[in-house]
């Protein structure tokens, strides 16, 4: 659903017409790369690779939801904004806009469209691209930071946005969940 171009030239006046529709979007799309640990050192292929996508994926969704008549935006960045940890500078960027992008679509480019847009911050959680070139004390440091004393599975993750994208979260507009378990 998320293309690299637009589907029609900029100078057509046609308007699109879309053949399937879009209630829900939930993009939870993640990268770790240790090649990427400052702002100075990063390069604007390297950062388009980590925020692009996130950026296509809500512009087509955001149109798709407006001619379907409603639904939601759930995106998924990760803690890396509330925590600011050491080595993770270009990550954490793409990660604030992120969440600044959902502000903005919910307060003003969705307002009055019966769409909601929201994030879904999750701390670590105990996945093969987690685990990836990481010692046994790294992992131990990581669960003995996090207050309930363990690292979140996907389905902790899942539970909370499987209930942003019903009606009995409607009133849930612009905001940043952090589904951490304390971990900051």
């Amino acid at each position: 659903m998320c293309p690299n171009q637009p589907r029609s030239s900029p100078s057509s006046t046609k308007p699109r017409s879309y053949s399937t529709r879009l209630d829900i979007l939930v993009n939870s799309a993640g990268v770790t790369d240790t090649k990427l640990p400052s702002i100075a050192n990063t390069s604007l292929e390297d950062f388009d690779r980590i925020f692009r996508g996130t950026f296509l994926c809500c512009k087509e969704a955001a149109n798709r939801l407006k001619h379907g008549g409603g639904g939601c935006i759930i995106l998924v960045p990760s803690s890396l904004v509330s925590s600011l940890k050491p080595g993770t500078a270009a990550c954490t960027v793409s990660k604030a806009a992120v969440e600044t992008m959902t502000k903005i679509l919910a307060k003003d480019e969705l307002k009055g469209t019966g769409i909601t847009a929201n994030c879904i911050a999750p701390g670590p959680i105990a996945t093969e691209m987690f685990f990836a070139g990481r010692n046994e004390e790294y992992v131990k440091r990581v669960i003995n930071d996090c207050p309930l004393g363990r690292l979140k599975e996907t389905k902790d993750v899942a539970l909370v946005v499987g209930f942003l994208a019903t009606d009995a979260s409607k009133w849930i507009n612009g905001q940043v969940v952090r589904v951490s378990g304390g971990y900051i």
